[in-house]
């Protein structure tokens, strides 16, 4: 039984996200479908697989994803989604603490790709008023005709406890907010160029984005690293990683339990926080904004949504005639709900119906239909124009790839917004 509704789950995705281009399935596959009957189970089998992965193709996939359930999905790329969708209830609210150039990157960008750094590559070193961190971000699952437009290097950090928090204490703060006596400490974020020039030297560097944040809050920071991820996607430049460095202030550091505390409260590294369970969501990561060059469509951009079914339908319009009917596509029930982590399932629709002479108003014709149809009326070797999708909407998938990396992107032309005769 299982196995008959995954052939049909994948056959109603054959249809829906193939839509008129029939051409992508072979003669052959379609007869030997057709004729399945004939065929063994293991012929059945192969085939629906082969048919699978060409579906998976069009999502841009070579094969069907696994990730292990140690694969972690970051908040940011959910809440994203969550703003982005264009099959859900969008939300104007923002992700927490999301950089105004990656505000400005998703609206030119169709693909968002979320990255965690490679920990066994890492190199830390705690030196005084200074601590640095080596990341290195694996960037070869990225296709290389996609344009990636922005990036952005995400990082947490604690509020460090004792500081003085500028809201609870008004009397005591500068214009700008801050608190007098509230600690700072300044994030630099560098592109590395390659090793040290001498051995024990610094590495080759240029600095890239900079920022100086408050001990007395907890959030993220977000870095503009756009130049480094273009370089090294298009070839300019060999990737060797960025270099964090968190300068703290010289009052504070010596030695004493406070400033341990400001050393360890920067999300760089596994080896600086005791709290294991929470470094899953808390480590840094890299995030960037691309297009595929497929569609005009992007994220940001709010299509159609689906149209109520109209509840008082004309006199003269026929129940068989061509309209939209409802089709709810189940990604669990193809088992695809194992890597799609956003939406569950989404309402595809389908268009069937009678295209009868002579064509009405509502069956939303073209000037050739309307000839083909009268065409028709009279030699019927001439077929009648047939009922498909006029037009089409996008949705939203957050999914992991073969990689494990955690994807938002948009397909365009997957829901059936509305029918006509063509």
């Amino acid at each position: 039984m299982v196995a008959v509704v995954r052939s049909l789950m994948v056959l109603l995705l054959a249809q829906v996200l193939l839509g008129g281009a029939a051409g992508l399935i072979p003669e052959v596959g379609r007869r030997k479908y057709s004729e399945s009957g004939k065929q063994t189970a293991e012929q059945s089998e192969s085939f629906l697989n082969e048919f699978e992965l060409r579906l998976l193709n069009m999502f841009g996939l070579k094969r069907r994803p696994s990730p292990s359930k140690q694969a972690v999905v970051p908040q940011y790329m959910v809440d994203l989604y969550h703003m982005h969708s264009a099959n859900g209830e969008y939300s104007t609210k923002r992700p927490k603490n999301m950089g105004k150039h990656a505000e400005r990157a998703a609206s030119k960008a169709n693909t968002i790709r979320s990255f965690h750094h490679e920990e066994s590559m890492e190199a830390l070193a705690s030196l005084k008023g200074r601590t640095t961190q080596q990341f290195y971000f694996n960037l070869t699952s990225v296709p290389g005709g996609e344009l990636i437009t922005s990036a952005e290097l995400r990082i947490f950090r604690d509020q460090v406890m004792g500081a003085l928090n500028p809201k609870s204490n008004s009397s005591n703060s500068t214009g700008n907010g801050a608190a007098i006596g509230g600690g700072f400490h300044r994030i630099n974020i560098y592109e590395i160029f390659g090793a040290p020039v001498t051995p024990g030297g610094e590495h080759l560097t240029r600095l890239l984005d900079t920022r100086l944040v408050q001990d007395s809050l907890s959030r993220w920071e977000s870095f503009d690293v756009s130049p480094a991820i273009s370089q090294w996607t298009n070839g300019g430049r060999h990737n060797h990683g960025f270099m964090v460095e968190v300068l703290h202030p010289e009052e504070v550091e010596g030695v004493g339990e406070d400033a341990e505390k400001r050393r360890r409260h920067v999300r760089v590294s596994r080896s600086l926080h005791q709290d294991q369970d929470s470094w899953p969501q808390a480590r840094p990561l890299l995030v960037t904004y691309s297009h595929d060059g497929n569609g005009d469509a992007v994220l940001h951009t709010r299509e159609k949504r689906q149209a109520a079914p109209r509840k008082q339908r004309r006199k003269h319009q026929h129940k068989a005639s061509c309209r939209r009917h409802a089709l709810y596509v189940d990604f669990s029930d193809v088992g695809w709900n194992e890597w799609i982590v956003a939406p569950p399932g989404y309402h595809a629709f389908y268009c069937q119906g009678e295209c009868p002479f002579p064509l009405a108003d509502h069956l939303n014709s073209t000037n050739h239909a309307i000839v083909q149809t009268l065409v028709n009326s009279v030699n019927s070797n001439i077929p009648k124009a047939c009922c498909v999708p006029t037009e089409l909407s996008p949705i939203s998938l957050l999914y992991l790839d073969e990689y494990e990396k955690v994807i938002l992107k948009n397909y365009q032309d997957m829901v059936v917004e509305g029918c006509g005769c063509r």
